[in-house]
């Protein structure tokens, strides 16, 4: 099992590498609206950080760049936008369209919401 899990991370790793000229967020997404209604979702932090395990697992808790932006300390709305915009598929970056895209707008708004705790 541990070993699947380290397989797992070690491939959205090497995805997410192959992508990151892609990921560096230069693709224009101003005519991209997300709904009100999902903005205004306010998620469970406690159960955002039962689901960060995924995120974490590329995106550093810590904060630091190693050429994956840092999520930590995000306001809730702005990580709720971007989310949605990977899951719209507005946003090109193959991994985090698929990890978004798996995402119900619950599971998102918990996520903006622990994220935004941390520093």
């Amino acid at each position: 099992m541990m070993m699947l899990k380290s397989l797992k991370i070690l491939l959205i790793s090497i995805l997410l590498g192959l992508c990151s000229e892609v990921y560096a967020g230069d693709e224009n997404t101003d005519d991209f609206a997300v709904d009100e209604e999902l903005l205004k979702l306010k998620g469970d932090p406690e159960y955002g950080e039962y689901l960060s395990g995924d995120c974490t697992a590329c995106h550093q808790i810590d904060g630091s760049y190693n050429g994956i932006p840092s999520i930590v300390g995000w306001d809730e709305e702005s990580f709720i936008w971007v989310m949605h915009e990977y899951k719209e598929k507005y946003r090109e970056h193959p991994v985090m369209q698929m990890m978004a895209g798996r995402l119900a707008n619950d599971e998102i708004a918990a996520l903006a919401a622990y994220f935004a705790t941390l520093e």
